[in-house]
């Protein structure tokens, strides 16, 4: 039950929904929904987030919460939580998992609503927080989303081929003549193992997302200060639960809350086809920036007046 006096603000590390999560409550209480950022990956944290954008975000007069996901960041291992142990794996990650900790953290808070805020991968968690608690959120913000997840693989391939010099070639008829009756083809899959294959990860993401070096060099810069190399496992739970063939446009159109997305038209992961989907599948009211996946290193004056507008429109 949510507690009636809102939680102060500062840094916390709390035992919620059975993993120990580490968040950062900034500013104060108000009448209007506090902000959770939900960070991408899978597997990254709040720390870059927060330093870059934490001042302006206060100059907005909205509170703003920073969770580290579980398995991510300053948060406890994965290994360690309940799940995990109960299971005797960590692989039982799932979606619905990381959207009870959002639930959790709400009711912590002493929040009758919020606001998810969700980056690339993390835009999932609050779309579907948004689905299965309506009467919880405000609304949704999304920035550069990912949705569909062996769209997205096959979009990386197309790339990887291309950037690599290499033919471009889907797997997907050969899996689906190879997987046996019955069974759920691995295309997503094997399209990400091919495009690994003609560029690894790094390269890949970085061509794609960022707009020019100085972006990238800025966000390793943080990433270094950070100190903070954890989420691996987490990423990894995730793809060995299936997450490279999980298609998630269909939940959307059961979303009635308002959703407001914002895209930077220079990151091919997410722009255009995966936000498509949001604005045409959720009702999403879309805000395109000059920028790439993080919009806020490229610009962000222009980053803090779309949140703001989805934040009060």
């Amino acid at each position: 039950m949510t507690s009636p006096e809102p939680l102060p603000a500062g840094i916390y590390e709390a035992h919620l929904n059975g993993a120990d999560l580490y968040f950062e409550v900034v500013g104060e209480a108000t009448p209007a929904a506090p902000l959770v950022y939900l960070h991408g990956g899978p597997g990254y944290n709040s720390f870059s987030f927060r330093e870059l954008l934490g001042e302006r975000l206060e100059d907005l007069g909205r509170r703003v919460v920073y969770l580290d996901q579980r398995g991510c960041g300053r948060s406890g291992a994965l290994e360690d939580t309940e799940q995990a142990k109960a299971a005797g794996d960590a692989d039982t990650l799932d979606l619905d998992t990381l959207v009870a900790d959002v639930e959790e953290l709400r009711d912590f808070l002493g929040a009758e609503q919020i606001v998810p805020l969700g980056h690339g991968f993390g835009a999932l968690i609050a779309l579907e927080y948004a689905r299965r608690y309506p009467t919880r959120t405000a609304r949704a913000v999304v920035v550069n989303p990912w949705v569909h997840f062996p769209a997205l693989a096959l979009t990386l391939l197309r790339e990887a081929s291309a950037l690599a010099g290499a033919e471009f070639e889907d797997p997907a008829v050969k899996v689906r003549a190879q997987t046996p009756e019955g069974q759920h083809p691995p295309i997503g899959a094997a399209r990400i193992e091919a495009a690994f294959a003609r560029l690894n990860a790094r390269d890949l993401l970085n061509a794609l997302q960022f707009v020019d070096p100085q972006s990238r060099m800025r966000l390793e810069f943080l990433d270094v200060e950070s100190q903070l190399l954890g989420g691996a496992e987490m990423q990894q739970a995730l793809v060995n639960q299936g997450l490279w063939e999980f298609e998630y446009p269909a939940f959307m159109q059961e979303i009635r809350r308002p959703v407001f997305v914002i895209a930077g038209v220079h990151d091919r992961t997410s722009y255009p086809e995966q936000t498509d989907w949001v604005v045409d599948l959720a009702g999403g009211d879309l805000t395109v920036l000059d920028t790439g996946h993080y919009p806020w290193l490229d610009d962000e004056d222009a980053f803090v007046e779309a949140l703001d507008e989805a934040l009060t429109r």
